[in-house]
């Protein structure tokens, strides 16, 4: 926990002075700059970030209000929002990236040989699925209301 909380604070420290983020804020940004066509659902958001969804609907304001994404109704449903990442957004991402990059080889992967890479590639990736398998109730898929009536 201690390495997870000095690497994310130089992290934050980055983000902060090279694009005025937030560490949520550059995850949003980022896994939209991942995404198909820069677009993901508000859920689908929430659930890869790890963040409650009225966080990440927070913190989507925050971001829209900056010019970098924008949000609207889902074509097919009415009640899920879709995030779209825009120019602005993008040259942002491009412009934080590489620091980022660089300061998380720096402080994590640095230190380690390739075996030691190939290894805590293994083992997290196992938590990883462990902890997936039973998620925080932000990861958790919403449940379907029933209709009354």
């Amino acid at each position: 926990m201690e390495v997870s909380s000095l690497l994310q604070h130089t992290v934050d420290e980055h983000l902060r002075a090279d694009g005025d983020l937030s560490y949520v804020q550059f995850q949003i940004l980022a896994r939209l700059s991942d995404a198909k066509d820069g677009k993901l659902r508000m859920t689908d958001l929430a659930d890869g970030v790890v963040y409650s969804r009225s966080g990440i609907t927070y913190q989507a304001g925050l971001l829209e209000k900056r010019g970098l994404i924008t949000r609207s109704p889902a074509p097919d449903d009415e009640r899920s929002v879709i995030v779209t990442l825009t120019d602005a957004g993008r040259a942002l991402v491009a412009q934080v990236l590489p620091g980022h990059v660089d300061v998380v080889r720096r402080l994590l992967f640095e230190p380690l040989q390739q075996r030691d890479l190939t290894t805590l590639n293994d083992v997290l990736g196992r938590v990883r699925d462990h902890m997936r398998a039973a998620p925080p109730r932000s990861a958790k898929p919403r449940a379907r209301r029933g209709r009354t009536g």
